[in-house]
């Protein structure tokens, strides 16, 4: 630094303010020191700022799997946003059990990170206090944690708008499809199904719970035990709502091979407004998880940088029902829906 300083023809302190993006310096310094700092290929240490500070200049994530959509989805935004704002994204992956209670355990991100994103876990009560000793912000994305600063959608009013679009069409045998991921981890089922049931309820429609059938998007067999079970009723269902539009696209492509047409016979809805959602024009409920990446780092800056802000804080996303093709009014009486294995 005092390189940079000697070169750029400033004080030592003056670079450690322009390279900490602080606004008093003035434009024609700033660029004089940046070009000195580029000429001398020189480096912010963060292992040694963060002794002056006591900040690493880090924000650490937590996430079951990478291997989705929806987390793809909001890192891709939450990184340019961190590093935009001079910050660096460190990434923990806890796919299985294992994992988890390892972590649990050591805590890696105590003293490597500024903030901690939590995404979609269902802690548990001696998970959820061992985060509140960090030390540090923790932010919980994609559910609500009580009295800790989160952000979601409000998945209850989403599920609501799905059922209520296929009861307005007519339909009153609805089925619902929560859906099991391979790590195990819940995301937002139990406020889908809430949602759904809210809406069965409020239309006077007793609830059913043969009409609930969990199925996995990677376990093709159980996916078609699953549509075939829905079939396999006395009295099928017009209409099912799919906990996700991937296992959206895999119920309409199952029940196509089946020979039922979709939505003639069946109707379909999704959640997530997934790439795949407008491929095969399927009606859904749209979230934005890349705007929930960018709210979720806007707000553990805001906690990291004022002691003051408002750590209970819960930003609540908005939903959107988007109407495509696979969903249409209900066109005959359900008892014609048979199963195609029976005939």
């Amino acid at each position: 630094m005092t390189d940079v300083a000697e070169r750029a023809g400033v004080s030592p302190s003056t670079v450690s303010r322009t390279l900490r993006g602080l606004p008093t310096v003035s434009p024609e310094v700033r660029a004089r020191v940046e070009q000195a700092a580029r000429e001398l290929n020189f480096a912010v240490s963060r292992q040694a700022a963060s002794l002056v500070t006591g900040r690493t200049g880090v924000v650490a994530v937590l996430v079951p799997t990478l291997n989705s959509w929806f987390m793809g989805s909001a890192l891709s935004s939450l990184g340019p946003m961190l590093r935009a704002a001079g910050r660096e994204l460190n990434v923990y992956v806890i796919p299985d059990l294992a994992e988890r209670t390892a972590f649990f355990e050591r805590l890696p991100a105590r003293r490597n990170a500024d903030a901690l994103l939590v995404f979609g876990f269902d802690l548990t009560d001696e998970e959820t206090a061992r985060l509140d000793d960090l030390g540090m912000p923790v932010i919980y994305v994609s559910q609500h944690a009580e009295g800790r600063p989160s952000v979601y959608v409000d998945d209850v009013a989403g599920a609501l708008m799905a059922t209520r679009h296929l009861l307005n069409l007519g339909h009153r045998r609805i089925a619902f499809a929560p859906t099991v991921g391979a790590s195990g981890f819940s995301f937002s089922s139990r406020e889908r199904l809430l949602g759904y049931q809210q809406a069965l309820t409020e239309a006077g429609i007793p609830l059913d719970d043969e009409l609930v059938v969990t199925m996995a998007i990677d376990d093709k067999r159980g996916l078609v035990s699953g549509v075939g079970r829905l079939l396999g009723l006395r009295e099928p269902p017009t209409a099912l709502f799919a906990e996700q539009d991937e296992l959206a696209v895999a119920v309409v492509h199952t029940l196509r091979r089946a020979r039922i047409e979709v939505p003639e016979r069946m109707s379909v809805i999704g959640f997530d407004d997934h790439q795949v959602a407008e491929w095969f024009d399927l009606s859904t409920v749209a979230q934005s998880p890349s705007d929930m990446g960018r709210v979720a780092g806007e707000l553990a800056l805001r906690l990291i940088d004022d002691s003051e802000a408002d750590h209970t804080r819960h930003v609540v996303l908005p939903v959107q029902l988007i109407p495509r093709a696979t969903t249409a009014p209900v066109a005959a009486p359900s008892r014609q829906l048979a199963d195609p294995a029976a005939s």
